[in-house]
């Protein structure tokens, strides 16, 4: 039975919103996701549902996006100049279109991934909400062990 230090694997199938929502991620047939119970890895809404299910159990989960990630904060959108980028004198539109993640250091030395948002004529627009942010989630799954 799942519970607090329990190696858990699930299968599982994250779509937007609802059952009928996009398809977010999924997990292949020979790699189930495997978590600690309880060691904060997992949303805790996500976790919450899971505790008390054991081996083929099945489980529906709805996170609203303020218990997943949280809304996307516009805080989180930064502006840079493009010259803060440039390679050889060079400015690289490839890697720099919208969409494109672009891995940045912070200020305490972390990795940080932004998104490309904008693409101006002297700057870009990097967005580093999570990818998520603003999304309520719907996880259908099923308990494949629990050690």
């Amino acid at each position: 039975m799942i519970s607090q230090g329990k190696t858990v694997k699930v299968h599982y199938i994250l779509r937007y919103d609802g059952s009928d929502g996009e398809l977010i991620e999924q997990t292949r047939p020979e790699e189930p996701l495997e978590f600690v119970f309880g060691q904060g890895d997992m949303l805790p809404k996500f976790e919450t549902a899971l505790n008390g299910l054991k081996p083929n159990d099945t489980f529906t989960v709805f996170i609203p996006a303020i218990d997943a990630y949280g809304e996307e904060n516009e805080e989180y959108f930064r502006e840079f100049e493009k010259s803060e980028f440039l390679a050889d004198e060079e400015w690289d539109d490839e890697l720099f279109q919208v969409g494109e993640v672009i891995p940045m250091q912070a200020p305490d030395g972390e990795i940080v991934q932004g998104v490309v948002a904008e693409v101006k004529l002297n700057s870009i627009i990097l967005d580093f909400n999570h990818p998520l942010a603003g999304e309520d989630l719907y996880f259908e799954g099923q308990v494949v062990g629990v050690d």
